[in-house]
């Protein structure tokens, strides 16, 4: 480990999930797990879970918005087919992205550089970035007309602030 990092892993150990004595300054001891629970709901949605492409899994992503918007169950529906549907373009985005960095590879690794092949692979990996970002304007404006209007200020809240990473 780095140095400094076995201090930040014993912290963020020490306070798994029941393990709170309510000693530390901001720390949230209320509804089972507080700090620790919110660090790893709020992580794993900002994107440091899966993979290349973000992460705005269904899961814990769905399960944060649920709580943070007060979404009824109707909203809690669309937003996990919303969600879903952005997780699997991602997948599809690595899948597209591992292809394109293979045939990067094969162009450069030959005696001639083949130019054609070099131009198609980058060409790919470009078609791949427009694909996603295409599937996040979709989604987004999915997610918009399931809000309330003070469902979608707290929601542009929680992209403002980074606690939301799409």
């Amino acid at each position: 480990m780095y140095p400094g990092m076995m201090g930040w892993w014993k912290h963020a150990h020490r306070h798994g999930p029941g393990s709170c004595d309510g000693a530390h300054p901001g720390h949230d001891c209320g509804g089972g797990g507080g700090r620790w629970r919110r660090h790893h709901e709020e992580g794993a949605f900002a994107g440091h879970d899966d993979g290349d492409f973000g992460n705005f899994g269904v899961r814990r992503p769905l399960r944060f918005l649920a709580h943070k918007l007060d979404l009824d169950d109707g909203q809690v529906t669309e937003l996990a087919r919303i969600l879903n549907d952005l997780k699997t373009e991602r997948a599809q985005g690595a899948v597209d992205h591992r292809r394109s960095t293979s045939a990067i590879a094969d162009a450069v690794a030959v005696e001639a550089l083949d130019e054609a092949k070099l131009g198609a692979a980058v060409t790919e990996r470009v078609k791949t970035a427009e694909r996603l970002r295409d599937a996040v304007v979709r989604a987004i404006g999915r997610i918009h007309a399931v809000l309330s209007p003070d469902q979608r200020e707290r929601f542009a809240y929680l992209i403002r602030t980074g606690v939301l990473s799409i």
